[in-house]
């Protein structure tokens, strides 16, 4: 199993019960990272960029949150030839969907830290 794949619970925005993609939307995002990938890129999953940032108020624990610094957007222009179904919408929703994904690894990331830091 590929460990760059979205971790059960972190993409349920993107897949699972309640999906914010369509399977044929899925399927187009999953072919665009393959393309990258096999073209010398990032791909799609797991190229996110994550940072601890400091607060210039309160103690220094207190101080310390999460942001994501980098998400990866599909455009027509990033990616290769071979795709052909990315039309407007399907890109906007695409790009939302990597968005939420990285809002909730964010999220996850930040409970993580409070967790280690004593701050539940």
């Amino acid at each position: 199993m590929d460990d760059r794949r979205p971790r059960r619970g972190v993409h349920r925005p993107v897949r699972g019960d309640d999906p914010i993609l369509s399977t044929e939307e899925l399927r187009l995002l999953d072919a665009v990272d393959s393309l990258l990938e096999r073209h010398g890129g990032d791909g799609v999953w797991g190229t996110d960029q994550y940072g601890v940032f400091t607060d210039a108020g309160g103690s220094a624990a207190d101080s310390l949150g999460v942001v994501c610094v980098y998400h990866p957007q599909v455009t027509r222009d990033s990616v290769l030839r071979g795709v052909d179904d990315l039309d407007d919408d399907t890109e906007e929703r695409i790009n939302a969907a990597l968005w939420t994904y990285a809002e909730r690894v964010t999220d996850l990331i930040e409970r993580e830290l409070d967790a280690y830091l004593g701050r539940e």
